[in-house]
């Protein structure tokens, strides 16, 4: 078994975790518990929900129009991209997602892989009004992408915090399914920091939430509420031939995401390029036993690093493959996501202090996290 072959494995088995991941903050409380059996069978915790969020809630028309030869882009996209000029009787591709709306004078949140290279992006409310939307920035890395209309007074959501999502709790998704305006699917919370690897995207740096509130093609960029009718997600992407199983960009992600944006028209992804895991007892025997890790692990806690990039910030720092990392920036870490937020928190050009283990030494190293670069595969 090669060595590749031995990391593709242990990524199936652990959840190997990618060090572009950045979870921003936002503080705005957790799911209201509700009872199942609400006193008037016309009038329960859902119909409230969605009365709270619908009139911010948008259907995304855009169109492109085709010539000369095209790649086709990933699954996720509703139409074919390409950026040359078109004769007259080119074909015009449309396609159809969902958005809603922050800001009452004309912020709105989508998916960017719903606006990608789009020639053209109107806006649909729920009134019946159409408004031409203008594209501030889109982040393919986190798959957020801002729109603005011109427009007062408009309906807004009202913001959740994602960082409090668990699993179990209520789950509502709005948006355009197949363009049929205005639908609503609930379900639960299934599941938390899905790895964007996990799910087949491997492009993306999110942490998704995933549910079983029905999600189809056009729910893209929509949102997924908690039961009090907080917005906790953008509702982003499906598993092909499951049921039961969408997942949505963590709003705290999408609203730092979107500041940067909005501020500067770009989005900083600091990274060390680094794969690594969380160790536990269970793991260390996984990698002592298997005769292709090429490691012997002794901790029992700590983030292992399973593979360093080429020419990475963490190669040129004098990371290894085996290294265990116990503290970074002078916190002690056990878990992957920690080291990611403390990545994060440094940004593109800091310093960031990692003291790790290495056989029966202890190392200390300072690694400049980097902008993860636009073909980065990790």
């Amino acid at each position: 078994m090669t060595s590749q072959r031995w990391i593709q494995r242990l990524a199936t088995c652990l959840l190997i975790v990618f060090l572009s991941l950045g979870i921003g903050c936002l503080n705005n409380g957790a799911a209201q518990a509700f009872p199942l059996q609400p006193n008037n069978a016309e009038d329960n915790f859902v119909t409230a929900a969605v009365d709270k969020a619908e009139a911010a809630v948008v259907q995304v028309n855009v169109s492109r129009t085709l010539g000369g030869s095209r790649t086709v882009p990933g699954p996720l996209r509703p139409f074919l991209g390409g950026g040359q000029s078109s004769p007259l009787n080119a074909p015009v591709l449309q396609g159809i997602g969902s958005g809603f709306v922050i800001d009452a004078d004309g912020l709105l949140l989508t998916n960017a892989h719903v606006v990608n290279e789009a020639d053209t992006v109107t806006v649909s409310f729920q009134d019946g009004q159409i408004l031409e939307g203008q594209v501030l920035g889109k982040d393919p890395v986190t798959d957020v992408a801002v729109i603005r209309v011109q427009a007062e007074n408009l309906p807004t959501v009202t913001l959740g915090d994602s960082d409090a999502v668990r699993q179990g709790q209520w789950a509502i998704a709005i948006g355009n399914p197949l363009g049929l305006q205005e639908t609503v699917t609930v379900g639960v919370i299934s599941g938390t920091e899905r790895s964007s690897a996990a799910i087949g995207i491997p492009d993306k740096r999110v942490g998704f939430i995933q549910t079983d509130a029905a999600i189809n093609p056009g729910n893209s960029g929509g949102p997924l509420l908690n039961a009090a009718g907080d917005v906790i997600g953008i509702n982003t992407a499906i598993l092909q031939g499951a049921q039961g199983l969408g997942f949505a960009i963590p709003i705290n992600t999408a609203q730092q995401v979107a500041q940067q944006l909005i501020t500067t028209g770009q989005v900083q992804h600091p990274y060390i390029g680094v794969q690594m895991v969380a160790l536990n007892p269970q793991v260390k025997q996984f990698i002592n036993r298997s005769p292709n890790s090429g490691m012997q692990v002794d901790e029992d806690e700590g983030v292992l690093v399973v593979q360093v990039q080429r020419n990475s910030p963490a190669a040129k720092a004098g990371v290894r493959a085996g290294d265990v990392i116990q503290m970074v920036d002078d916190q002690p870490v056990t878990q992957a996501n920690k080291v990611q937020q403390l990545i994060e928190r440094v940004g593109v050009g800091g310093k960031l202090p990692v003291t790790l283990q290495r056989s029966e030494r202890t190392v200390a190293l300072t690694i400049e996290p980097d902008q993860l670069p636009v073909m980065a595969t990790q």
